[in-house]
């Protein structure tokens, strides 16, 4: 099967940086798109940032300018630089990707949504 497993996420005061690292593995075929979504408390999953591959990348409103997320296809893995952090960043941060990998029969199997199982992010003095 494949992970996506992220890392990264820490506590950090306000003004602060972190970077997330999110490394896909197993029998990958392909990853198109990957991307990070966040989930704070109380509220609904949301989009973060999300880069096709050979694309260009996208950024929710929020964190546009802050942000900047890249990939490193020779890796799998996709990374969120996050600047200047905000309390309001704070929540679970979610890699997802679209993929295609192989089964253990070797057949092919794409998925449009994989996710990791999170990386928690607190920002806070």
């Amino acid at each position: 099967q494949v992970q996506l497993v992220e890392s990264g996420g820490d506590l950090v005061q306000p003004g602060g940086s972190l970077r997330l690292s999110c490394a896909a593995s197993g029998r990958i075929l392909s990853l198109t798109a990957m991307g990070w979504y966040r989930q704070a408390p109380g509220k609904q999953r949301e989009l973060v940032a999300i880069i096709p591959n050979g694309g260009v990348a996208k950024y929710s409103d929020s964190v546009k300018g802050r942000f900047t997320i890249s990939r490193d296809n020779a890796e799998n893995t996709v990374y969120l630089q996050m600047n200047t952090l905000k309390p309001e960043d704070t929540a679970v941060y979610y890699c997802n990707a679209e993929l295609c990998y192989y089964r253990d029969d070797d057949s092919p199997v794409c998925l449009r949504d994989y996710w990791g199982k999170g990386t928690l992010v607190t920002v806070s003095s």
